[in-house]
């Protein structure tokens, strides 16, 4: 997940909070913008733009998504890593909370490389 994560245009680790695993964001410094929260067993990520459309993923595998706390009411999901979720689908969910994050930053903040 780390390697996903790093391979992304801009992205970069950082650990504001000085726990275990890093976040991952994206954008300039302290303005960049968190897009995966790395776990030993789960990645946090932006599901989606609503509460009500990331559910979805609670939906599909209850077993391995949850709502992250705090966050979660923003359309954060927490993701199991070794659970039932398909790894494809993991990469895809990390990659579309990139995208995400990155729709959401002032044009000049963006990425090289990122296409909408």
């Amino acid at each position: 997940m780390h390697a996903l994560c790093a391979e992304l245009p801009g992205a970069w680790p950082d650990n504001p909070w000085g726990h275990e695993h890093p976040v991952f964001k994206v954008g300039p410094g302290e303005r960049g913008k968190i897009f995966a929260f790395l776990g030993a067993d789960a990645v946090g990520i932006k599901a989606a733009t609503t509460r009500e459309a990331a559910d979805e993923w609670l939906h599909r595998h209850p077993d391995d998504a949850s709502v992250m706390a705090y966050i979660g009411r923003s359309g954060w999901n927490d993701l199991a890593l070794a659970g039932a979720i398909p790894d494809d689908e993991l990469a895809e969910a990390v990659q579309e909370s990139y995208r995400l994050v990155v729709s959401r930053l002032p044009r000049k903040d963006r990425p090289e490389g990122w296409d909408s």
